[in-house]
């Protein structure tokens, strides 16, 4: 059965039909914005379609990305706006020594005063997106070796980018929309000197911790600030003592009133991943074997890490700690939802209904052909995974990094492979450096040892990892290599593979021993990439064909790309005679407040409530009375007389559709002003990334007025506050 290469006019016709879509939901491609005006006007949204498909204009032209997070301009001198925990390895990076700005927090009191947030930092800025389906699939229609597919799409994508990257200072990628149906370029401008600006203590970042995480009611100030800098001709460049603020081209203006319940608002940023139009087969897989044997192993390594008691491993594994506990919650939440809510069934009748239309059409085979790939990767999947991660040592996977990289400069440039190209020089330089702050031996050999044994307690093992692993001696590994500072792992960039393969280092001789043994497995799984890029792509194009008879939404999964999502402020039924509210105040920060971790807030918080010093930023409707706060019972409050007290918000809920990689994503009111920023999901809205269920999938975000009071309540940001543009 042939398939279409190019489909706008389809494409057009769906998003038209996006009008009649459920609810809020949607992570909508930006020039499909001017097909859901009805929508937008309908939550409340006034700002026209059209501009917000504009990335030239505000408020697009001030999202931009992290790599991993997403944050917003929101001053004309490079001053960005994202969560605490997206800045977290900026404040790892500069907490040594004296300075702990985890535990202190860090406010700069001039542009002189801002800290460097490490050599890996990246702030990127989509300037364009274009539509490369054509020359993405040039030359695949006839192809029917799965392998030789993936190569020539492989090529033809490195072609787009090698010619979008003549500028160096741009970072461009093609991405794949609907499992491979489309592809879109991105063109991004990179900054390369990032600097923490201010960031309150993990105490209040990260109040709560990992008790709260995918929790509500939420009191966490999960913000920081971070700033741009650029050469003083203006283009981008490293860290440098003499480099200015970038000067960019629109920032978001930042409304003092905040929001209320009911207001529309958007939030765009960059979501990672979704699965919502994968098979059952594919959820069904991940409900009873990948997520609870990933979530399993990242316990295990919380467990491991949380047990050391030297303070110098817990700074460097800080952060990695902080992601897999994160990730591991995810899981949990994602399973305990399989459970909760029927969503295999949602997904059966489904595919029920469109296996019905397919033999309509008599396109089922696709189908077919779709299910027995999917299974033979699910299976593949297994086996590799123990064995992967019986390959985790950090210092390892450096070395077999290392040695790959001299094995790819043995061909021309445009041969080698992603990652490991001439535009991959400065990120790998930049990941082996990461490595300084990130990493402990002591800490490293427990982590690897414990993956080594899950390996082989696995029936399904790997001869030469096995010769490997049974002639290691960890202690002596880390005694003996080379690679052990990052001066020496940059010096073994510029050597050649002759040189990795002549080492007596016990890591690099490891590291050439399993190179062929990974390579023949990353040539299989571009195989079967390459059946699944020819597989997925015609289902795909009759599923959204069927969508549209269905007049149902039409977007494609998340996939990292800049994506625009509305809805409203707006609380929800968590369980039966259970409702949780839209907003958290102060007052339920300091109910919470026990002063031990996680609920630790700092002195100068508490006082600053007890005081009742609320600044500009209290809404009377927060109020549980227009008498003295309830605490004033038992400390002594600032005023005595009754007065409208009100009180300021702190997180609040909306319906916006998000998902992992929306962390900082601005959240804008209907005039595109900025209202809060994102930073997690109820626990009950996990499964969204598999199943949108409008009744209880909740977005948590920092209410801005929260933000401006910690900065003119409690830390007297007034530098910074000056810089803004409140209205």
């Amino acid at each position: 059965m042939p398939f279409k290469t190019t489909r706008l006019a389809l494409l057009a016709l769906l998003a038209g039909s996006a009008t009649q879509a459920l609810a809020d939901e949607g992570q909508w491609l930006p020039h499909q914005i001017p097909q859901l005006s009805l929508q937008l006007q309908q939550a409340g949204i006034a700002l026209p379609a059209e501009q917000l498909a504009d990335l030239t204009q505000p408020p697009m032209n001030a999202v931009v990305g992290l790599g991993y997070c997403t944050a917003s301009f929101v001053s004309p001198k490079g001053l960005v706006l994202t969560n605490h925990h997206c800045a977290y390895g900026a404040i790892q990076f500069n907490s040594h020594g004296e300075h702990n700005y985890l535990d202190q927090g860090f406010l700069a009191p001039s542009q002189a005063d801002e800290l460097s947030a490490g050599p890996q930092e990246r702030l990127y800025i989509t300037e364009e997106v274009r539509h490369v389906s054509q020359d993405v699939l040039a030359g695949t229609a006839q192809l029917t070796d799965g392998y030789q597919r993936h190569q020539i799409l492989e090529r033809n994508r490195k072609a787009l980018i090698s010619a979008c990257e003549a500028d160096p200072n741009y970072r461009c990628s093609v991405r794949s929309y609907h499992g491979g149906l489309e592809y879109y370029l991105l063109r991004q401008l990179v900054i390369r000197d990032v600097r923490l600006v201010y960031a309150p203590s993990e105490s209040i970042g990260a109040f709560g911790g990992d008790i709260d995480n995918f929790e509500y009611p939420r009191h966490a100030g999960d913000f920081a600030f971070l700033r741009a800098y650029v050469a003083p001709d203006g283009s981008p460049a490293a860290y440098h003592p003499d480099n200015v603020p970038y000067q960019n081209n629109g920032h978001l203006t930042i409304s003092q009133a905040g929001v209320r319940a009911g207001d529309g608002v958007l939030v765009a940023g960059y979501p990672g991943r979704t699965s919502r139009h994968q098979l059952l087969s594919e959820l069904s897989f991940a409900a009873t074997w990948q997520y609870p044997t990933q979530a399993q192993r990242y316990q295990a390594r919380i467990d491991a890490i949380e047990a050391q008691t030297d303070p110098a491993i817990t700074v460097a594994y800080a952060a990695t700690r902080a992601g897999y506990a994160n990730r591991m919650k995810k899981l949990n939440g994602l399973l305990d939802g399989f459970r909760k809510t029927d969503i295999e069934g949602h997904k059966q009748q489904r595919e029920i209904q469109l296996t019905a239309y397919l033999k309509q059409s008599d396109q089922t085979e696709w189908l077919t052909e779709l299910r027995r790939l999917i299974a033979q990767d699910q299976q593949q999947y297994q086996a590799e995974f123990y064995l992967n991660n019986a390959q985790s040592g950090a210092l390892l996977q450096a070395a077999s990094r290392l040695y790959r990289w001299a094995k790819e400069q043995q061909k021309p440039d445009p041969q080698r492979e992603p990652g490991y190209q001439e535009r991959d020089r400065q990120l790998f330089v930049a990941r082996l450096a990461r490595l300084e702050r990130r990493f402990d031996p002591r800490m490293d050999k427990i982590l690897w040892q414990m993956d080594i044994q899950a390996y082989l307690n696995q029936e399904q093992r790997d001869p030469q990892l096995d010769q490997q692993l049974a002639q290691l001696d960890l202690d002596s590994l880390y005694l003996n290599t080379e690679i052990l500072s990052q001066t020496q792992r940059l010096a073994w960039m510029a050597r050649s593979a002759a040189e990795f393969e002549q080492s007596r280092d016990p890591l690099l001789r490891m590291a050439v021993a399993l190179y062929p043994g990974n390579e023949t497995r990353r040539k299989a799984n571009k195989t079967r990439q390459g059946e699944l890029a020819q597989a997925r792509p015609a289902l795909m194009e009759a599923m959204l064909q069927w969508y549209d008879s269905q007049q149902r939404p039409i977007y494609p999964d998340a996939n990292g790309t800049l994506r625009i999502s509305y809805g409203q402020v707006d609380g929800y039924q968590a369980a039966d005679a259970l409702y949780k509210q839209p907003f958290t105040r102060l007052e339920g920060l300091l109910e919470k407040h026990t002063g031990q971790a996680p609920f630790n807030a700092p002195d100068k918080v508490i006082a600053a409530i007890q005081e009742g010093r609320v600044g500009h930023y209290a809404r009377a409707d927060l109020s549980q009375s227009i008498e003295r706060p309830w605490y004033c019972r038992f400390w002594s409050c600032a005023q005595a007389d009754p007065i409208p007290f009100g009180s300021v918000p702190v997180n609040f809920l909306s319906s916006a559709d998000t998902t992992g990689g929306n962390s900082g994503s601005p959240v804008i009111n209907g005039q595109g002003q900025l209202v809060g920023i994102n930073f997690d999901s109820t626990y009950e809205s996990i499964t969204k990334d598999w199943y949108y269920n409008p009744q209880i999938t909740r977005a948590i975000h920092v209410d801005i007025r929260y933000i401006l009071w910690m900065m003119s309540e409690v830390d007297q940001a007034e530098n910074l506050l000056d810089e803004l543009t409140l209205q």
